[in-house]
């Protein structure tokens, strides 16, 4: 019964998602809100303009998959979506912007991540401490180091899925292994809502994937990948880190660790060579990996499956139970 109701939700949330994203894309055009080639941009591998409007199919199947799932509407539940429409709203200004060929400043944008991530936090989704593996007491954090770290955990997800979001079909197919891998962790520790969230996760961002695929057809910009990272990272703490021994932490760390290694290094390099955190490069892995010769598809499929090994590694620590 339980995996009926999981699959249920998996195909309602992915049939919202594939239904939408034609009218949307044609809407995209007609609006004008497209994502255009730059002259002489290396970020920018495609040649024609592309509809950017993929987030709001995304989002609608994910919240009305989680309403019609979940159990009851709780505040972590207006957190979660109140959070994620602020997401959205600020990243459909920024995809705004860059459809004029305009950079919008990075200040806005972090506020509203950090104000998503106290949203979350005052709801009572956080990472309160972590089991002793010595003698199994549970040792609590402090509240101001509880929240830092719930902040940072939240901020930093959200940030690297954007950061990723640079070839078709790469942040999608890393949303969507980092997704199964979390509902695997949340099924075995018993977590349903986290579970469900999980689940949820894989069934909008594989419909995504079936139009994002390369050549893509659909963008969803920084608003749907801002909200992806987002939801990732709500899962993971709302999962994964709950009753988390000190070596099973490294458990969503894993499953997300392609995006979160990558763009550590990307941003260590930033501040090395003084440039501004935020601002827009080539030196994310895929790009390093296409000028080594390598085709975008193929860039993708070696990303994603790093990005597998490192999610059964993570799904061997908690089978070891450490």
């Amino acid at each position: 019964m339980i995996a009926i109701i999981y699959a249920a939700a998996f195909a309602i949330s992915f049939m919202i998602v594939y239904l939408l994203i034609p009218p949307l894309r044609k809407l995209g055009f007609r609006i004008d809100f497209v994502d255009k080639p730059r002259q002489n941009e290396e970020r920018k591998i495609h040649r024609e303009p592309i509809p950017l409007t993929a987030s709001y199919a995304i989002f609608i199947g994910f919240a009305i998959a989680l309403l019609i799932f979940i159990k009851g509407f709780t505040i972590e539940t207006g957190a979660i979506l109140l959070g994620s429409i602020l997401l959205l709203s600020i990243g459909t200004v920024d995809d705004w912007y860059k459809t004029n060929g305009k950079d919008f400043p990075a200040l806005p944008k972090f506020i509203v991540q950090i104000s998503a991530a106290i949203l979350v936090y005052a709801s009572g989704i956080t990472f309160s401490g972590f089991y002793n593996p010595l003698n199994g007491i549970f040792v609590e954090l402090p509240t101001i180091l509880e929240f830092i770290l719930t902040i940072a955990w939240i901020f930093g997800v959200t940030t690297v899925i954007n950061f990723s979001d640079g070839m078709d079909g790469l942040a999608g197919g890393l949303s969507t292994i980092s997704a199964v891998t979390l509902f695997v962790v949340a099924l075995a520790k018993g977590q349903s809502d986290s579970a469900m969230m999980a689940i949820i996760l894989v069934g909008v961002t594989l419909a995504y994937l079936r139009y994002n695929k390369p050549p893509a057809k659909i963008f969803m910009g920084d608003a749907g990948a801002t909200f992806l990272g987002f939801i990732l990272a709500v899962i993971a703490l709302d999962g994964a880190f709950k009753q988390a021994t000190v070596l099973s932490l490294f458990i969503p760390i894993l499953a997300l660790g392609v995006p979160i290694f990558d763009n550590i290094w990307v941003v260590i390099k930033r501040i090395l060579h003084k440039k501004p955190i935020y601002q827009a490069d080539a030196t994310q892995a895929h790009y390093r990996l296409l000028r080594t010769g390598l085709s975008p598809k193929q860039v993708v499929l070696f990303l994603c499956l790093i990005s597998g090994c490192l999610s059964l590694s993570s799904i061997i620590l908690l089978l070891l139970q450490v």
